[in-house]
């Protein structure tokens, strides 16, 4: 089975509405499981695929229900105050936490100084947790999401005054 075919298959799976599907071929075990918080404008199949491995794959499809477009900009536009900021932007498609664990505080607020390296947020995408840090030395200046939030790749997320 060729990545054209999974594709396919996904497409059937989210035109017929279906909550979870499983299925087998002699080189592949494919099991879908929707996420309400995927949709399919940023369900995203990987790039060309040499070969499938032969263990069970797990993938996901796009909810059954259409999604609203949002009312606002998803990235609001720079300011005139804020041409001096450093936007920090996602880079991939996730969910937003503003923690490593839901007891656990921040990792930055505002008016708090990063270096580079550092850990400013959590972005899960596709059950994996990765953190993702500064490029440059600041102050967070804005914090332009909530934790929780579904975010796209590129929309920033964070303004720092270098």
């Amino acid at each position: 089975m060729n990545i054209k075919e999974i594709k396919e298959v996904l497409k059937q799976i989210y035109e017929a509405g279906l909550q979870q599907v499983e299925f087998e071929t002699s080189d592949v075990k494919i099991k879908v499981k929707r996420d309400p918080e995927v949709t399919e404008k940023n369900f995203i199949v990987p790039g060309p695929v040499q070969s499938l491995p032969q263990a069970p794959a797990a993938t996901q499809a796009a909810p059954s229900a259409p999604v609203a477009e949002p009312s606002a900009p998803v990235n609001p536009p720079v300011q005139p105050d804020d041409a001096n900021l450093v936007p920090v932007k996602s880079p991939m498609t996730g969910t937003f936490y503003a923690s490593s664990a839901p007891d656990q505080p921040a990792l930055v607020s505002v008016g708090t100084e990063v270096k580079p390296g550092q850990a400013l947020c959590i972005i899960e995408a596709m059950k994996l947790f990765n953190e993702i840090e500064s490029e440059t030395s600041g102050v967070v200046e804005k914090i332009l999401v909530k934790d929780g939030q579904a975010v796209e790749l590129d929309q920033t997320l964070f303004l720092l005054k270098a």
